[in-house]
């Protein structure tokens, strides 16, 4: 039964990359390490776009590029949560300063 999906050690995929650039079919490494061929496919193509380094806009990312991207959109995700919270504790404390007021006449 395959691992879930992110499981795989880098260093197993790296082992398998370095096979599979060796001239060893995706599917005889699929069955040998209990990984799918398109995984396979995922890592050793990934692996060529990581040993290029190809800075061009048009690229594909990088392993790094990626993770930092990953890292950024989280980082993202939480601050606008805390803008979002700040938003409404301001406007309830500007609602609450309304009506702790007593009205001038």
């Amino acid at each position: 039964m395959p691992i879930k999906q992110g499981a795989y050690p880098a260093e197993y995929r790296q082992q398998i990359v370095e096979l599979a650039n060796a001239g060893r079919s995706h599917s005889d490494l699929a069955k040998e390490f209990g990984c799918h061929a398109t995984s396979i496919g995922t890592w050793v193509r990934q692996s060529k776009i990581d040993a290029a380094g190809d800075a061009s806009p048009d690229a594909p990312l990088t392993t790094a590029e990626r993770q930092e991207l990953a890292a950024l959109r989280r980082e993202l995700r939480q601050v606008k949560q805390e803008r979002d919270i700040l938003a409404k504790a301001t406007a309830w404390f500007a609602h609450k300063s309304e009506a702790d007021t007593p009205s001038s006449r």
